[in-house]
């Protein structure tokens, strides 16, 4: 288990590629078992850290272990999660855009409350190199979540 620990330690790393590497692991680990879902908590607290990387984590490995909540945590920090949709930084917007789909995959019963939360979205807060590629994203995930 200080395996894990560590990885999770190491998310908060200054040093964004081994930051990513910790991530990666903890990802992978999280398709296999469960074992990462017990630092959920965690990956929640890292929605609100003014660190745009360190949010984007946090989001992705929340939704890697949706399939391990049998606590109904996201359930708890949905309204939270979605902001993120449309965070300040469009890389965070596009990552929390992307995991929705295994979201719901998990979780059909967010699925109304994630496709509003699509469709109410508004782009155009980016710049115009952003706007198309998270427009594009948007559109994905709700075919990915029409889909299930």
């Amino acid at each position: 288990m200080s395996n894990i620990q560590d990885l999770v330690d190491g998310l908060m790393n200054s040093y964004d590629n081994q930051a990513y590497q910790c991530l990666k692991q903890l990802k992978d680990k999280s398709s296999h078992s469960a074992e990462v879902y017990e630092f959920f908590d965690t990956f929640a607290e890292m929605l609100s850290n003014t660190n745009s990387y360190i949010r984007t984590r946090g989001i992705v490995l929340i939704a890697a272990n949706a399939k391990w909540d049998v606590d109904y945590k996201i359930d708890e920090i949905i309204d939270e999660y979605l902001k993120h949709i449309v965070d300040d930084k469009p890389i965070t917007a596009r990552q929390c855009i992307k995991a929705l789909p295994s979201i719901v995959k998990y979780k059909p019963d967010l699925k109304n409350d994630i496709e509003n939360a699509l469709h109410r979205a508004n782009p155009s807060r980016y710049k115009e190199s952003m706007q198309s590629l998270i427009f594009k994203d948007i559109q994905k995930s709700l075919e990915d979540i029409r889909n299930f």
